[in-house]
C-alpha cells in the first residue's frame, strides 16, 4: 500500500512538472521571438545635407583636352593694323597695309610679343599695328606669331601729309599706327622745323613725312605744338640694324634701327630681296628712298657677325 501511495505521489509531481513547463511555454508565443524593426529618429528640418568634397579640388580647365602642336608649316608674314577683334570666336580683321582685308584666326598656341616682350591677347586693341606669321590651318589663316609695335606715347604722332588748308590751319595726317587719318590744327604758336631750320607750314606737302608733338586738346580739337619734316617724296636714307621679319614672296622688310631703336618697314624689290642670307636675327644696312607712303630699298648689304 505505501509502495502504491508512493509511485501514484512521483506520478503526480511529474504530471506537475510536465504541466508547469507546457505553460512557461506558452508564455513566450514563438511570434513575439521575432525582433520589430528600430524605429527612426524624427529630421531635423535643419539639418543640411552632407556635401561631397571629394572632386572639390579638380581645376574644371584641368578637364579641356590641350590643343594640338602647331604644324609646321612655311609661314607667310602679315603685316597691317587691327581692324576688327573677336575675343570670343579667337578672330581678327586686320587692314593689310598692301590694302584689303583679312580674317585671321588665333589661339593660345599664337605667340604674341610686344616691343619683344612675351604678351597675351588682352594687349591687342583695335588700331594697334602688328606682323604676323600666318600659316594655313584646316583652310583657316592662322597666326603663329603675332609681333605687336606699340603706339607711341599720348601726344605724339608720326605719319605723312595727307593735306594741308592753309584756309583752316588744318593738317590731315595718315598716322603709322591708325587705319584713319588724324586731323591736326596749327596756331600762329606751332613751329614747323625742317632739318633744323624753321619752315612754313606751306611746304607740308602731301606725302611729306612728319612728326608731330601735340599742345592740350582744346574745344575736342588736336593743336600741334610742334611739327617736324622727317622726309620729302625722293629723299633717301640709309637704315642700319637688325631684321625682324621679311617676307620675299611679299617683299617686306621689317628691321628694328640700331640707331633710334624704331621699327620700320621697308620695300624690297627684286635685286634686293635675291641677297643672300636676308633672315631675321641678321644685321644689315639698307639705303632705301622714300616715296611719301613706304620706303623702297634700293640696296641692302647683309653684315658679317661681329666676332666675339
Amino acid at each position: 500500500m505505501a509502495r502504491l501511495l508512493l509511485r501514484a505521489g512521483f506520478e503526480i509531481f511529474l504530471a506537475g512538472s510536465v504541466l508547469a513547463g507546457m505553460t512557461h511555454g506558452q508564455a513566450i508565443p514563438a511570434q513575439n521571438m521575432v525582433s520589430s524593426p528600430a524605429v527612426a529618429p524624427a529630421a531635423d528640418e535643419n539639418a543640411q545635407p552632407p556635401v561631397d568634397t571629394s572632386d572639390a579640388a579638380i581645376d574644371p580647365a584641368s578637364l579641356i583636352p590641350d590643343l594640338p602642336p602647331v604644324r609646321p608649316a612655311k609661314a607667310s608674314l602679315i603685316g597691317g593694323t587691327i581692324g576688327k577683334l573677336d575675343r570670343v570666336r579667337d578672330r581678327m580683321t586686320v587692314q593689310l597695309f598692301g590694302g584689303g582685308k583679312m580674317i585671321i584666326a588665333f589661339d593660345p598656341r599664337t605667340n604674341i610679343f610686344q616691343d619683344g616682350v612675351k604678351a597675351s591677347v588682352s594687349d591687342l586693341q583695335r588700331g594697334d599695328r602688328i606682323y604676323i606669321d600666318t600659316i594655313l590651318d584646316g583652310g583657316l589663316v592662322f597666326a603663329r606669331t603675332i609681333r605687336l609695335k606699340t603706339a607711341n606715347t599720348a601726344g605724339e604722332s608720326q605719319g605723312t601729309v595727307v593735306s594741308y588748308r592753309s584756309d583752316k590751319s588744318e593738317l590731315l595726317l595718315r598716322d603709322l599706327l591708325s587705319p584713319r587719318p588724324l586731323k591736326i590744327h596749327l596756331t600762329s604758336q606751332t613751329r614747323v622745323v625742317d632739318n633744323g631750320r624753321a619752315a612754313s607750314a606751306s611746304e607740308l606737302a602731301p606725302g611729306t613725312l612728319v612728326a608731330v608733338k601735340f599742345g592740350p586738346q582744346q574745344d575736342g580739337t588736336d593743336v600741334a605744338r610742334e611739327v617736324s619734316v622727317l622726309a620729302v617724296p625722293g629723299a633717301s636714307f640709309s637704315f642700319a640694324g637688325t631684321v625682324m621679319a621679311v617676307d620675299l614672296r611679299l617683299g617686306i622688310l621689317v628691321l628694328t634701327s640700331s640707331t633710334d631703336h624704331k621699327t620700320y618697314e621697308i620695300s624690297l624689290d627684286a635685286a634686293a630681296a635675291s641677297v643672300d642670307n636676308l633672315r631675321p636675327g641678321a644685321d644689315v644696312t639698307v639705303l632705301s628712298r622714300f616715296e611719301g607712303n613706304r620706303y623702297v630699298a634700293q640696296n641692302v648689304t647683309v653684315n658679317p657677325p661681329n666676332p666675339r
